[in-house]
Parts: structure tokens; C-alpha cells; sequence
């Protein structure tokens, strides 16, 4: 917009002359302590800044850094440099005029960020009511031969404009970084002014509602598509409340454990309750005591799991891919119905099977379609490998029913699952055999589960076996033999208490996009 200010003056031949530089070589002066306690200053500059995105510039900016404290810098990084900026608000400096360098016709200072001098010794409360935010002094030190005095202004003016988010800046940088997100918006602060305006303590508990029922719809669940992720009853704008509001604290009932949050907080706990990798659908169910009872387990603050969970996890992840590549390498050809993509399967059935043996079950039943069998049976019901690899080779029980070489994939098998948390806890794992037809399973292993319990009897509170379901997406909107018995779910003669389903999403139904497959937006 300003390519002056890109320029420089020089003399050729003792006569004047004004250099208009082929791209903006972004000079950045870096502040480095020596181990005697003074101190040096480096200017190493950003080649060709002008054709980076945001993100392209980030690591360029890191890049320097990190080479000028590690010492690493080369003559070619502080050559060409065409504009400088200058940061000596990182000590506390409001403002400074610094000096020009030769080849450059300007530089530009950054004071500190803070509160103006006159608001200084306010309550931090006080200042959040007041909307009184910090502030921040650009300085631009430019040589007047080439650039006039309204010139500057107009570049510090654009600065202005941009730093506040005029013409998308903010939504060209999340853009740039992949943030899958719409930036808060600068607007002027909104008061209540008058009686009959809804409160903002009401338009929270709004926004808390919003999120309980819509905020699945900017859950990140496609990790092949990158969209920015928003929705209008999710904008905080649309609720009466603006930036200003986001350090203000509210009443709100005890959501997340709390009477009083900030509203920055809360729509942290909402966001990571609703809108990170998991998405969470309920608000259409009518009971209030089982909608409560999710809220209670999905609005918590975030807490990152152990190191040993972490570890664990990892490790299940590494046994389902490692499976999946050797057959794939070793069984060239082969018919395979392979879990790739949906590996996570392996260790969210682990975590189901720890929390059967946590709270006393008798068995895990599960019921699945060809896909990923395999590597459940060996990494889940814990069959040996060695049988695994023999049935690809030919081995077949002589005593099966032959097929058209997938008959392993409709083979089931029973394991005992031990608790790695708690070596004597255990508990006994099956596998249901599977046909060809996609689902019909279903209806066989909840009537597996339903005999296991009456002949374990333990009446009412007798549901001791648990029913896991995995499905295929397509297969799950379009066998109706799916909600045909979901429909016997409730029934007294039927029910078991309860299945935990998992759709294995890999977006292509055999050979149907989403698009193509279903009319609803989730699969189920």
C-alpha cells in the first residue's frame, strides 16, 4: 500500500538519488545479553517478507530468532535490509524515535502494551467495567528527502486500521495458520442503557444454551478438510455481548464447577467441551436429569491425561498401524479390509473394556462388519498373530465353511482383556461372527447379550454384559436392520441395558462419497 516507505536514499556520483528496492527485505533488531551482563544489538533482516503468508513470515520470524541467540547468524542475513522494526517495548519503553541506518528510509518503533498513564492505578476490576483496555505506540522514523510527513501518518494510520481488523486482516492470519475459527471482532463496548434491555447476565446463560445445542457444528470431525468453522448462534456478537465483555465476570450457576466466571473462561470451557475434536450432540434428549448428567461430564475445565494414559494411548495407536502396514507389505494382492484411517477404534475400545473392569462387569460383547476386524481380534481379543498370518496364507479350519477368501474377516473369537492400570483386574472379552450382509449383526449380538444376562440373572440391576456395536457410516444411515433395533432398545423383552456404538467414519461408503450416502449431517 506504501511502497515509499520501502525505499531509501543514496548519492551516486555525489548526486542524489532515490532507490526504490525490488522486494521488502523486513529487518528485525534483535536484543541479545552476553554472558558478562551487557548487551548487543543485531539487526537481521527477513528476505522477500512481501510475498509470505502469515504463517510463512512466522517462521521466518522464528527462524531468525533462533539463530541469532544460538550465534548462527551469516553475513547474508544482515545484508539488503530494506525497513527495520524495532521492539524496545519488550523493557518497558513507551515510545522512542531510533536512528535511521543507511539503505533504509524508515523504521519503526513498537512501545510497550499498556494501560494509558492516567488509569494506571486502577483496580483491574474498575478497568474491565470501564472497558479501558491497553494500549500500544507505533513510532515511524523516516527520512525526509523521500517520504513526506503526511505519507508516514497515512502508513501508521493503515497500521492503526489493520491492527484493529479492518479489510479481514485477523481472518487472513487464522487463514494462514489453519485456525479453523472466525477472530473476535473490535466494536465499540455495549451498555445497558435502559429498562426493558435484556441483561447481560441473561444473554450469557444464552450463549451457554447456544453451545449445549449447536456447538457440535463447529466440532473439528473431518481431518481431510480444512473450513473455517462458525455459526451464527455461536458468535458472541449475535448474543449483545463484545470483546469488552470477555474479561467481565457473570453469575453462572455452577456451570463447569463455578458461580462466577469470566466470560473468556467460559467460552474456553465451552469451546473445549464442544468444538475441539469431539462433538457432542444431546439437547434433543428430554429427560433434564440425563442432559444434566452429560453436562456434568463433558463442561469440565480441560486437564491433560497422565503421562502413563498418554503413553498407553500411543502405544495402542502404534499396535494398530504397525499391524495394518506389515499385512499390507507382506499380503500384496490380498483381499484386506483394513482399519487404516480409523486406528483410534483400538484404543477406545481399550478404554471401554478399562471401564468395564473399573466398574464390574462380566464380559464385553462386540459386534462389527469386515473392516478392522483383524486388527481387533489381535489387538483387542489379543489372538495370536502367528493364527492371523496363517489364515492369510491358506490355514483355514478344515471344518468352516469356505468362503471367497474373506472368511477370516467373518471369523469371531472369545479373549480375556486385562486392565494395564490394574494388573488383577480383568475381564472377558467376545467377538461375535459376522456374514457378509453389513449390520445384521446387530440384532444377533444384542440377542447374545440379552441371553448371557438372563442366564447370569441378577434381575433389574443385572445388565453385567456389555454390547459394543461397530459400524461402517453408510452402513449405519442405510441398513434400516439398524434402527429396527434401536427401536427394541427400550422394549422389556429386549433390552440390555444399553450399547456403546462406534461409526468408523473413513467418508467413503464402498464406493459413496457422504454427499451421495445420506440426507442427514451425521451418519447417525
Amino acid at each position: 500500500d506504501f511502497p515509499n516507505m520501502n525505499s531509501a536514499y543514496a548519492e551516486v556520483d555525489g548526486k542524489p538519488v532515490h532507490i526504490q528496492p525490488e522486494h521488502v527485505n523486513f529487518g528485525l533488531a534483535i536484543d541479545l545479553p552476553k554472558p558478562d551482563g551487557s548487551r548487543s544489538l543485531v539487526v537481521a533482516s527477513i528476505k522477500a517478507a512481501e510475498e509470505m503468508d502469515f504463517a510463512g513470515f512466522w517462521a521466518g520470524y522464528e527462524d531468525i530468532i533462533r539463530r541469532a541467540r544460538a550465534n548462527k547468524l551469516t553475513m547474508e542475513d544482515f545484508t539488503g535490509t530494506t525497513i527495520s522494526l524495532t521492539n524496545p517495548g519488550t523493557i518497558g519503553t513507551n515510545h522512542s524515535v531510533p536512528r535511521l541506518t543507511a539503505g533504509q528510509g524508515a523504521i519503526i518503533g513498537v512501545g510497550a502494551m499498556e494501560y494509558p498513564a492516567e488509569f494506571q492505578g486502577m483496580n483491574p476490576d474498575a478497568l474491565t467495567e470501564m472497558a479501558v483496555s491497553k494500549t500500544i505506540t507505533l513510532t515511524s522514523t523516516y527520512d525526509h528527502r523521500i517520504i513526506q510527513g503526511a505519507e508516514s501518518g497515512d502508513f501508521l494510520r493503515r497500521l492503526h486500521a489493520l491492527l484493529l481488523g479492518e479489510d479481514g486482516f485477523y481472518d487472513d492470519v487464522f487463514r494462514s495458520l489453519r485456525i479453523p475459527y472466525t477472530p473476535v471482532r473490535w466494536m465499540p463496548d455495549v451498555r445497558i442503557t435502559r429498562e426493558g434491555q435484556i441483561d447481560k447476565e441473561a444473554r450469557v446463560i444464552e450463549v451457554i444454551e447456544a453451545y449445549r445445542r449447536n456447538g457440535h457444528l463447529m466440532a473439528d470431525t473431518d481431518p481431510l478438510e480444512y473450513k473455517v468453522r462458525t455459526h451464527p448462534d455461536l458468535d458472541i456478537l449475535e448474543h449483545g455481548l463484545t470483546l469488552w465483555d470477555l474479561d467481565r465476570k457473570f453469575p453462572v450457576g455452577g456451570f463447569a464447577g463455578e458461580r462466577l466466571m469470566a466470560l473468556r473462561d467460559i467460552l474456553g470451557v465451552l469451546r473445549n467441551s464442544y468444538c475441539r475434536t469431539v462433538g457432542v450432540e444431546y439437547m434433543h434428549i428430554t429427560d433434564p436429569e440425563e442432559r444434566e448428567w452429560l453436562q456434568q461430564r463433558i463442561e469440565v475445565k480441560h486437564e491433560q491425561p497422565e503421562r502413563e494414559k498418554q503413553k498407553h494411548v500411543l502405544g495402542r495407536l502404534n499396535a494398530a498401524e504397525a499391524f495394518e502396514t506389515f499385512l499390507q507389505t507382506k499380503y500384496v494382492g490380498q483381499k484386506r479390509f483394513s482399519l487404516e484411517g480409523g486406528e483410534s477404534v483400538i484404543p477406545i475400545l481399550d478404554e471401554v473394556l478399562i471401564a468395564g473392569t473399573d466398574h464390574g462387569l462380566d464380559e464385553v460383547a462386540i459386534g462389527m462388519a469386515h473392516r478392522g476386524r483383524l486388527n481387533v481380534l489381535a489387538n483387542v481379543l489379543g489372538k495370536s498373530y502367528a493364527k492371523i498370518f496363517g489364515e492369510f496364507e491358506g490355514n483355514m479350519d478344515p471344518g468352516s465353511v469356505q468362503g471367497s477368501g474373506d472368511v477370516k474377516y467373518h471369523l469371531g473369537a472369545t479373549g480375556t482383556f486385562r486392565n494395564p492400570f490394574k494388573p488383577d483386574a480383568e475381564i472377558a472379552v467376545s467377538l461375535a461372527s459376522n456374514p457378509s450382509h453389513l449390520e445384521t449383526v446387530n440384532p444377533v449380538l444384542e440377542g447374545i447379550v440379552r441371553a448371557k444376562q438372563d442366564m447370569i440373572d441378577k434381575g433389574e440391576g443385572g445388565f453385567t454384559v456389555l454390547p459394543v456395536l461397530l459400524h461402517g457410516d453408510s452402513a449405519f444411515a442405510g441398513q434400516g436392520v439398524v434402527a429396527e433395533t434401536l427401536n427394541l432398545s427400550q422394549l422389556r423383552g429386549y433390552r440390555t441395558g444399553g450399547t456403546v456404538h462406534v461409526v468408523i467414519n473413513n467418508q467413503v461408503g464402498f464406493t459413496t462419497s457422504p454427499a451421495a450416502a445420506r440426507s442427514s449431517l451425521y451418519s447417525t
